[in-house]
């Protein structure tokens, strides 16, 4: 990967704001300027780590064949038109992850490989994300961004912490990177020089600046450039309008409606409401190069989500509300099987979005290496032999998709 420097990019400011471009071809946005032996750097490599609690339907995870003519499993058929530019893995395992219980010593340690600690310990290890981040992610504005769609869980299962279960980003062995639930939050986080809610929108705070620049780009980049803020305007309201349906996720509330007001900035309601504007958050953030690095964790190991928005096969007439993820993983049924698909469908609406973002000859899907991964196989046997494992995208031409990998 090679390093860019934040303090040369190029920016959006006002009041308040600090808010980097997309790539152009006007002008280098990159942070480094063409001479007459080197051209101007390619777009950057971005990482995304994406973790699904509980794995997958023990049966329906599989890929076989090559290019457009590979054949996929029924949980992977969301993914179908990104064939040609995924890379499906098989074979691997995590040692460390056969001893201990089997929940939170599958995932606490899925992205460093550690042992962890047992009883009231915490101790895992430096997750490479934010190895990554220590180092690469210094060039950019926000070093990581770690979001999630379902809170921590302080709880003990099996003589371990459920923190374990909650975190798959350790910023050191004993801290696990503190999630961002909130969509308003991570969005400030940003574009934002101080993360403080109620303000003015953020592209009312650029747009004098950006009205300036327009005038002085092609009619491609005039383009891309209106695109873009476009898109940062849709988040926004979004944003502002999330968690109106009232369809509450999660955890059975004690009353079906809440009897206080419900707070302007919160968690969205509606959970493929919140997954897709994560993914949006994660797309906005390596377009314009404000953070390289983001692990997205649509839900807990162990998971108490629940998704009434979801028709059932298996209850006609009822979402799939019933039980809880991570009981449901147990089943190995056919709503077991929607849920998976449901998960799914995010990863395709975040794949879709990074695809068509264009940063020169390529696209930003085929900048990013984009990893999908569960803790185990499948929740029906806790089975963690070996583990689900998709890459999507390129990493600007370095990795090799349209295939399986053994």
């Amino acid at each position: 990967m090679s390093t860019h420097h934040f303090s040369r990019r190029a920016f959006l400011r006002g009041l308040g704001v600090t808010m980097a471009l997309p790539w152009l071809e006007s002008f280098n946005v990159w942070g480094d300027e063409p001479t007459k032996n080197k051209p101007s750097s390619e777009a950057p490599v971005r990482l995304g780590v994406l973790f699904c609690g509980n794995g997958f339907h023990s049966k329906e995870w599989w890929a076989r064949g090559e290019g457009r003519a590979m054949e996929l499993g029924r949980v992977l058929e969301p993914l179908a038109d990104f064939r040609e530019k995924m890379l499906f893995v098989r074979g691997l395992y995590h040692e460390e992850a056969r001893k201990g219980n089997i929940h939170s010593s599958q995932t606490g340690n899925m992205l460093s490989g550690a042992p962890i600690a047992s009883g009231g310990d915490i101790r895992s290890g430096t997750s490479f994300d934010q190895m990554l981040a220590q180092t690469y992610g210094r060039s950019t504005k926000v070093p990581s961004q770690v979001l999630a769609c379902e809170r921590s869980n302080p709880s003990v299962h099996k003589n371990y912490s459920m923190l374990y279960s909650s975190h798959i980003s350790w910023s050191s062995p004993t801290t696990p990177t503190p999630l961002e639930l909130f969509p308003a939050l991570a969005f400030d986080r940003l574009f934002k020089d101080e993360a403080t809610p109620g303000e003015k929108s953020v592209l009312d705070a650029v747009l004098s600046d950006a009205e300036d620049l327009r005038r002085n780009i092609s009619r491609n980049d005039q383009h891309k450039l209106d695109e873009y803020l476009d898109s940062v305007r849709d988040v926004e309201k979004r944003i502002e309008n999330a968690g109106q349906r009232g369809e509450l996720q999660g955890w059975r509330p004690t009353l079906e409606k809440p009897n206080i007001q419900r707070p302007a900035d919160g968690i969205p309601q509606d959970i493929g409401e919140h997954m897709r504007l994560m993914c949006d958050i994660l797309v906005l953030g390596f377009q314009t190069d404000t953070t390289r690095i983001t692990t997205l964790k649509l839900n807990n190991d162990h998971s108490a989500l629940r998704f009434p928005n979801l028709p059932s096969v298996q209850q006609a007439g009822h979402g799939i509300d019933y039980m809880i993820h991570h009981l449901l993983s147990h089943s190995d049924g056919e709503d077991w099987l929607k849920v998976n698909q449901f998960f799914m469908e995010q990863i395709a609406y975040l794949v879709r979005k990074l695809d068509a973002v264009q940063e020169g000859p390529r696209t930003l899907l085929d900048n990013t290496m984009l990893l999908t991964c569960s803790s185990m196989m499948a929740g029906a046997k806790h089975d963690n032999d070996q583990l689900p494992v998709l890459l999507l995208g390129g990493a600007g031409g370095r990795i090799q998709t349209g295939r399986t990998l053994d």
